[in-house]
């Protein structure tokens, strides 16, 4: 069906493995599968509390976690990006001309009661068709 398609994994969720079975039912022979993670930098007054090497470390415990994640999986890719989750997924889909994301829903604030936040503004701005795993 899809010939690049993206996972988004949020890391501190157990949903990684369920979307990567989705990705393989989805993919076209020959297609790639990215499983992506967009970490968030610190923002705003919590920033100046925190010396870079504390934010580099969490960012490396993060790309370490990825790379857990997709261990032993040879026909996976793993990338991370920097940036709110949401804008950095359908942003790097388009970049790509990736033509599937997989994005679990999970935790919905009140705002977006059916759908998880980042869940809910991949939906709405992606470019490509988007499959959400509850």
């Amino acid at each position: 069906m899809y010939h690049k398609i993206i996972v988004a994994l949020a890391l501190d969720h157990g949903i990684s493995q369920t979307a990567l079975q989705v990705a393989r039912a989805l993919r076209t022979e020959g297609g790639e599968i990215i499983a992506l993670h967009a970490y968030e930098p610190v923002q705003g007054s919590v920033r100046a509390y925190l010396g870079e090497e504390v934010i580099e470390g969490a960012y490396k415990r993060a790309q370490a976690l990825l790379a857990e994640r997709v261990a032993g999986e040879p026909d996976i890719r793993a990338v991370m990006l920097r940036g709110h989750s949401g804008r950095a997924i359908t942003d790097y889909a388009e970049g790509i001309g990736a033509d599937c994301i997989v994005v679990g829903s999970h935790k919905p604030g009140l705002s977006d009661f059916f759908l998880g936040s980042t869940a809910a503004r991949v939906v709405r701005h992606a470019v490509c068709a988007v499959h959400v795993l509850r």
